[in-house]
């Protein structure tokens, strides 16, 4: 099963790229902070002070403003399409698979990731929007 997740961002496809590679900018919206700048090939440390919790992820792919792919600690593999609408609106797309099925926590796997990409998107759209950078780490379970 897969999950997709799309927003439409009021930047460039330069600047929404940049917030997810540059392990500053991260740290604005996303985790608290990333181990290196993203790049092909490379295993990245994203933590979450907030939580005291970390993950590593596996750089797959990436498309300089178009497209970033990865691999995390669960074995899923995340797709982050960026497509300019115009230089100054960007349509990003978070397609993540390798959802299982037959799991018996599998619905709530699936609204559990459809909530954090929304949440996500949501914290990228109002820091590169609007300079809001303290929503990343106010989600509470």
């Amino acid at each position: 099963m897969n999950n997709l997740t799309k927003m439409q961002i009021e930047k460039s496809a330069n600047e929404v790229f940049e917030a997810f590679v540059d392990p500053v900018k991260i740290g604005n919206f996303w985790f608290s902070s990333s181990s290196e700048r993203w790049e092909r090939g490379k295993t990245i440390t994203l933590r979450y002070e907030e939580y005291h919790a970390q993950v590593n992820i596996f750089i797959d792919d990436l498309e300089l403003n178009k497209k970033i792919v990865f691999t995390g600690g669960d074995g899923h593999m995340v797709t982050i399409t960026l497509t300019a609408v115009n230089p100054a609106r960007t349509i990003i797309e978070v397609f993540e698979t390798g959802f299982e099925e037959t799991a018996p926590d599998f619905i709530h796997q699936i609204i559990d990731n459809k909530e954090g990409w929304v949440y996500t998107l949501t914290c990228l759209k109002a820091y590169l929007e609007y300079g809001v950078n303290t929503l990343r780490g106010a989600l509470v379970k």
